[in-house]
């Protein structure tokens, strides 16, 4: 081949060739937007840390090892213990209390009993020794003539029965008046007595124990 003939050739196959900037830009149609190549390298991370969240759910769903179970069973025994002690105490207090619950219900009604026997029994005394008095009135009733005597003999004795009791009468006259004691009807006039002063007792009083039962009724004095 003669070195003409070659250059020709070399010729024709740089023609055929096209140029490398060609090569390296294509014409782009209207709206097309080229992918850069930093994308891949991204796609490419994003890949990989779905692998890694995977790889992590999978670990978290794991079932825990019997070491673990062990670990946490020594660690809640305890608590599982004091809890149970908790309720068995609990119950006991309870039941205490019911107990202690019956029991002053037990004794209120004792107690409730035994005031109203207490009572019935006071009330039986007291009617026992009134009446041998019931007799002496009904006695001087049928007696005929002058039964003065009798009847003052029946009611000092029916004092010294009250008085047993614990019944006495009210001092009143020539005694400073005392709302406490003393229920004043009226007052008058006197010139021998203080103001506020007792001058007559129209009906007695009488205290039970200490206690006025009932208020004498009485005239009290006043100025002039």
């Amino acid at each position: 081949m003669s070195s003409e003939e070659q250059q020709r050739r070399e010729g024709e196959t740089l023609q055929d060739e096209p140029p490398k900037e060609e090569l390296r830009e294509e014409p782009r149609e209207a709206g097309e937007v080229s992918e850069p190549a930093e994308m891949v390298g991204f796609e490419d991370s994003g890949v990989a840390s779905e692998a890694t969240d995977g790889s992590r759910a999978e670990q978290a769903t794991e079932e825990p090892s019997e070491e673990s179970l062990e670990t946490t069973l020594e660690e809640t025994s305890p608590v599982m213990e004091e809890l149970e002690q908790a309720h068995k105490e609990r119950d006991e207090y309870l039941e205490n209390m019911r107990r202690m619950k019956a029991e002053f219900e037990n004794s209120r009604a004792r107690l409730e009993r035994e005031h109203a026997r207490s009572v019935e029994l006071a009330s039986e005394r007291l009617v026992k020794e009134l009446l041998p008095i019931l007799d002496n009135l009904e006695r001087a009733l049928e007696a005929e003539g002058d039964i003065k005597e009798g009847v003052e003999a029946t009611r000092d004795q029916l004092v010294g029965v009250l008085a047993e009791e614990g019944l006495n009468p009210i001092s009143s006259d020539g005694q400073s008046f005392d709302p406490a004691v003393h229920e004043a009807l009226m007052s008058k006039p006197s010139d021998e007595h203080e103001e506020n002063t007792v001058i007559e007792t129209l009906e007695d009083g009488y205290v039970l124990n200490g206690k006025a039962i009932r208020p004498a009724k009485v005239v009290v004095s006043k100025r002039v």
